[in-house]
């Protein structure tokens, strides 16, 4: 976050420079208020800029073990511009290291999966999952090593979650 703050207040500085450039080049010509107009415009645009690159650059800092299987898009109300050009917010990656398949029944699979999300600040959690491949039923473990039953879901035969970690 600090460093985002940093690169925030060098691009507004740059483009008050460029602001700068553009009254000298016309003799003090241009109006003075597109110097403030220029450091607004660069630093929103930085700003915008790591929004729509966030996820191509936590895509190259992932393991090639990692597979993505679910992204999420939303426009945000007070971004308009996200609300013409979504962009991914949050996604899923399921680490294929951590495929394990339980001894007594082979369509039981057990695996981590891990979620980041963009906010203020960039959030990772995991979890561990186990999945019937049989049924396609897809539960959490809790904290205290428990089926999360409650939170049983059913995906589809075509979901990409479920080709990752039922495949052979």
């Amino acid at each position: 976050m600090f460093w985002t703050f940093v690169a925030t207040v060098i691009c507004g500085l740059g483009a008050a420079g460029i602001a700068l450039g553009i009254r000298a080049v016309t003799r003090n010509k241009a109006p003075k208020w597109l110097i403030p107009v220029f450091a607004g415009v660069g630093m929103l645009g930085y700003l915008i800029y790591g929004e729509y690159a966030w996820y191509d650059h936590k895509l190259s800092r992932l393991p090639t073990e990692a597979v993505v299987v679910n992204t999420e898009s939303r426009g945000i109300y007070w971004r308009p511009w996200s609300m013409v050009f979504p962009y991914v917010t949050a996604f899923s990656a399921v680490d294929t290291q951590s495929i394990a398949r339980d001894t007594n029944n082979p369509d039981i699979v057990r695996f981590t999966l891990y979620r980041f999300e963009q906010k203020i600040t960039d959030t990772v959690s995991h979890r561990v999952h186990i999945i019937n491949c049989a049924t396609r039923e897809l539960v959490p473990i809790g904290s205290d090593g428990t089926p999360r039953v409650d939170n049983l879901k059913t995906l589809n035969r075509t979901d990409v979650l479920y080709a990752t970690v039922c495949t052979d």
